[in-house]
């Protein structure tokens, strides 16, 4: 098993997924607890994930996410929502705007991590038409799409992409 450490340095987009080799239910179960694992506010878990392993409504998603095909490619997508109401019902206004948001990327970040240690790929994506991806999941009008997560057996590890030195985006005071 790898160390946490390991386990981040690991993580790449993965843009490419094997086709032949859907996700075992184990492994989406046991990257789906691991989300819900994740910190939240006031432990409220203000998100919703919908699990889209249907090729057509993968499809659906690759268009609503402006034609990214790896979306349809992957056999599974991980679409995070935030729920700002139920972050508004204890926190008021800042819980609206701000704490379900963080609820559901930390969860989103948790799940691409747990990928990683499940042997699979992952690529998050934020770049989406938001009413499009809604009306793919049916999700209720009170959630708000945030993140998608492709999900799937890599066809392709990419090589590491540059990082800013730790210099450029850290102060210590």
């Amino acid at each position: 098993m790898w160390d946490f450490f390991a386990t981040v340095r690991h993580r790449h987009s993965i843009r490419h997924y094997q086709s032949d080799m859907p996700v075992e239910r184990e492994k989406l179960h046991a990257i789906l607890e691991m989300a819900c694992a994740a910190p939240s506010a006031g432990d409220l878990q203000s998100y919703h994930i919908f699990v889209v392993t249907d090729e057509g409504r993968r499809t659906r998603l690759s268009e609503a996410a402006f034609g990214q095909a790896f979306l349809a490619e992957a056999p599974a997508c991980l679409v995070f929502c935030s729920d700002p109401q139920r972050a508004q019902e204890k926190y008021g206004a800042r819980g609206r705007e701000l704490y379900a948001l963080q609820d559901a990327t930390i969860a989103a970040a948790y799940a691409q991590l747990a990928a990683v240690a499940a042997g699979l790929g992952s690529t998050w994506v934020g770049h989406f038409d938001e009413d499009a991806v809604r009306a793919v999941v049916a999700a209720p009008g009170h959630l708000v799409p945030v993140a998608l997560i492709s999900l799937g057996y890599p066809a392709e590890i990419p090589e590491p992409t540059p990082r800013r030195p730790l210099g450029e985006v850290v102060t210590y005071l």
